[in-house]
């Protein structure tokens, strides 16, 4: 069944009247019941409900798809309905609703249609298509003509003999994972290749990679800025890079990795069990970058709880915890535990031991895990921690390889005890007798200089933080600013996270105040995509000012910079502090010291990085304003 025989002329709205959700839903149900498609609105609208409330069904990009089976359909099918200027839509800005109807016991129909209508609306062109009908006959078309795009595109990847397969993992699993899997999806697509990328995103992996999958791939590319397991790959060679580089260079990665030839080259599997990992894992053991967001990424829910807990603690008063205080009350205290003596405790020893796990496996967890407790003990704090951690993942690697030929049998005692006893004895002694005294020393040098911060010295610093930060969103430079913030936060030094947050809330809030103060710089898509922005910045999503970047990146950038800059150093020259280093508006009443003028810092940024945009860019045509692919397929 095609979607062109369920949605006639008499399902389509192209002007919605409701301007609110249920309003939407009402008449978009009184539309199926006055076309005889069901036979009980009323049961049919609590069906619709149930669906709702398990969880919303807008799905971003403007689009909502409510959708139910019910005994009161008479048949499949599929209502449209139009907002040009929007309604909220279980949270969400939404245009385009489709509204699927399903007779009970057609599950696989319902699902089909669902399946098929949203991969047509992950596209930004179809979209763009539909809001910008001017008829039921052109929507109609628009939707005759995708169907048709899609059987071709399908014949053609069935005809190519070559097969992409990948995995891509970003630090934080939301944004950077899903914009390299779709550019290696699509570059794959432009050379006729079938394609499937795994995305080990914050819910976990999805679109796992198959024995099947592995075995029939011509070409493998891995992008991850933390550790993933390579060992599925069966030991066959694949291009192993950042996962920006398979955002902005693509084509180029896949073209290096058909070079490598893989099926003519696998080795045979009763070695590749031995030796799978050996030839990636040295050319990336070195990979400290790598090695230190793997534990970042595990160290930041720790970080997160942690402050976000102290901060309601001290809600109660500073001594609230303290039982010899009057102050004293037992919430306060059970937060203060469980934030400060048990969340803050774990920060370190968790980034210690997962360098080591990076780096070495899991032989590697325990010695790096240790070291990182007794950076913390000695003083030597989070960047103790980091040298531990790459210590007891090396000296672990190391061991592990030296015993690489001791007969199997004795192989799990090697696992289990000597590994873990040498190389926990190896990083033990170098961070007692060698590394805590003088790592102390600096951090103690570190904290009373930076306490001892007022005025311009601190506005400049608060500048340099959050415009490193706003710099290339998500990149080195950008975690190498996070690091440090991080390293101040767990010696209990809280005025560098406030502007790193700016730094980091500034750019996507930016350009969504540019795209709604200075329309006709933008394309109707850009516009529709700045919608979005606006949560994105308010979560400290810095990701979302990526697309508008990567479009006109010597604009954007740079009123980025600024913005952030100017917000950051306001917000240190102010003495602005942040318990809570993560979390954007969420966590501003409650984990800042200062917040309505904190959000006049971010508010101050963002509007500079606005007008810098609205000065920089020039006014589009009617004709460049209604050309959906100029922000390309990262939206």
């Amino acid at each position: 069944m095609k979607l062109v025989d369920i949605i006639t002329h008499d399902n389509i709205i192209l002007n919605l009247e409701g301007d609110n959700q249920a309003d939407v839903i009402d008449e978009l149900v009184d539309k199926l019941a006055s076309n005889q498609l069901i036979n009980d609105s009323e049961q049919f609208k609590k069906a619709i409900y149930k669906r709702e409330n398990e969880i919303s069904t807008a799905v971003g990009y403007g689009v909502a798809i409510p959708h139910a089976k019910s005994k009161s359909v008479n048949k499949p099918t599929i209502v449209m309905g139009r907002k040009l200027q929007g309604i909220d839509y279980g949270g969400q800005h939404t245009n385009l609703i489709f509204m699927i109807a399903a007779p009970e016991n057609a599950s696989n129909e319902h699902l089909s249609l669902l399946s098929k209508l949203s991969t047509f609306l992950m596209n930004e062109i179809f979209r763009a298509k539909l809001v910008l009908a001017t008829s039921q006959d052109e929507v109609i078309k628009v939707i005759q003509e995708q169907e048709k795009q899609q059987v071709a595109d399908k014949k053609e990847e069935t005809g190519s003999g070559k097969y992409l397969i990948g995995i891509t993992a970003c630090m934080t699993g939301i944004a950077h994972t899903y914009m390299a899997a779709e550019s290696l999806k699509d570059a794959a697509k432009s050379r006729g290749m079938k394609v499937k990328i795994q995305t080990n995103g914050s819910n976990g992996p999805e679109n796992r990679l198959t024995a099947a999958d592995i075995q029939n791939a011509d070409a493998i590319v891995v992008a991850h800025d933390v550790r993933v397991d390579t060992s599925v790959l069966q030991g066959k060679q694949f291009v192993d890079v950042p996962v920006k580089k398979a955002i902005n260079q693509a084509d180029q990665l896949i073209e290096q990795a058909l070079s490598y030839d893989i099926k003519e080259n696998t080795v045979e599997k009763n070695v590749v069990e031995e030796e799978m990992q050996s030839e990636p894992e040295e050319k990336s053991g070195l990979n400290f970058y790598k090695h230190i967001m793997s534990g970042v990424s595990y160290m930041i829910p720790f970080v997160v709880v942690g402050g976000i807990f102290i901060a309601i603690s001290f809600m109660f008063g500073i001594n609230a915890s303290n039982p010899e205080s009057d102050q004293y009350n037992v919430i306060a205290a059970f937060f203060s535990q469980a934030g400060g003596d048990a969340a803050f405790a774990l920060m370190v020893p968790i980034l210690a031991g997962f360098i080591g796990y990076s780096i070495a496996d899991k032989q590697g967890l325990a010695p790096a895990m240790i070291g990182g407790m007794m950076a913390s003990i000695g003083g030597s704090g989070f960047l103790g921690g980091m040298v531990a951690g790459f210590v007891g993942g090396f000296a672990a690697k190391f061991i592990k390889k030296s015993m690489a030929k001791i007969p199997k049998s004795f192989q799990g005692l090697v696992s289990v005890l000597i590994v873990p006893l040498l190389s926990t004895l190896i990083v033990g002694v170098f961070m007692f007798f060698i590394l805590n005294t003088p790592m102390s020393m600096l951090n103690e040098f570190l904290e009373g200089w930076l306490k001892g911060l007022t005025g311009i010295n601190a506005a400049i610093l608060g500048a340099l933080l959050a415009g490193m930060m706003a710099s290339d969103m998500g990149g080195p430079i950008n975690k190498t600013a996070s690091a440090f913030g991080l390293a101040m936060f767990a010696a209990n030094i809280f005025e560098p996270s406030a502007a790193l947050m700016v730094g980091g809330m500034v750019p996507p809030i930016g350009i969504a105040l540019a795209t709604s103060i200075f329309k006709n710089r933008f394309t109707i898509q850009e516009v529709e995509a700045g919608k979005a922005s606006y949560v994105l910045g308010a979560s400290f999503i810095t990701e979302g000012a990526i697309p508008f970047a990567a479009a006109d990146p010597l604009r954007i950038i740079p009123a980025n910079i600024i913005g952030g800059a100017v917000g950051g150093a306001a917000c240190m020259a102010l003495d602005i502090s942040l318990k809570a280093p993560h979390g954007g508006i969420f966590v501003i009443p409650i984990a800042c010291n200062k917040p309505l003028l904190y959000i006049g810092c971010i508010l101050l940024g963002s509007l500079i990085t606005c007008f810098i945009i609205g000065f920089m860019k020039k006014p589009l045509s009617d004709k460049d304003r209604n050309n959906a692919k100029q922000m390309g397929s990262i939206i």
